[in-house]
């Protein structure tokens, strides 16, 4: 498989973190891959609860946003200005956040933060041999209400 890669910055502004996240996913699209509507839509909700963490916790700077296809592995890396490293919890039943990272591991093969030059970096990791290179299909018709 070719090697794809995309960087991009914008600044820590929930308008900038949207337009990244529709930036990225049509880059991803455009690299012909091969990917599938499976890890289209990991990648996209991976990429939307990463950036959006970065821009909700960093009140300074920018937010980079790395993807990364190489070999059978989609990386994704989101790094922003806050040296805080991400603290996963259980969220009150009542809350309104705190799921983001929880969503990332269920969807994520690997996912972790780290400290970075200038503030940290968080990761995540899809391995494309264990998930379906095809359509999703499912098995009962979709209803509307």
């Amino acid at each position: 498989m070719e090697v794809h890669q995309l960087t991009l910055s914008v600044p820590a502004t929930p308008a900038a973190a949207t337009a990244l996240r529709h930036q990225a996913v049509d880059a991803i699209a455009g690299w012909d891959a091969g990917l599938g509507t499976e890890v289209m839509h990991t990648a996209e909700l991976v990429i939307s609860e990463l950036v959006t963490n970065a821009v909700q916790y960093t009140d300074t700077g920018s937010v980079s946003l790395t993807v990364c296809l190489d070999e059978d592995v989609l990386r994704i890396e989101v790094c922003d200005a806050s040296p805080v490293l991400p603290q996963p919890g259980l969220p009150d039943a009542d809350s309104e956040g705190g799921r983001g990272l929880f969503l990332v591991a269920a969807l994520a093969d690997r996912y972790g933060a780290e400290p970075a030059e200038g503030g940290k970096r968080c990761r995540a990791e899809i391995d494309l041999t264990t998930r379906p290179n095809q359509e999703i299909a499912f098995a009962f018709p979709l209803q509307r209400s």
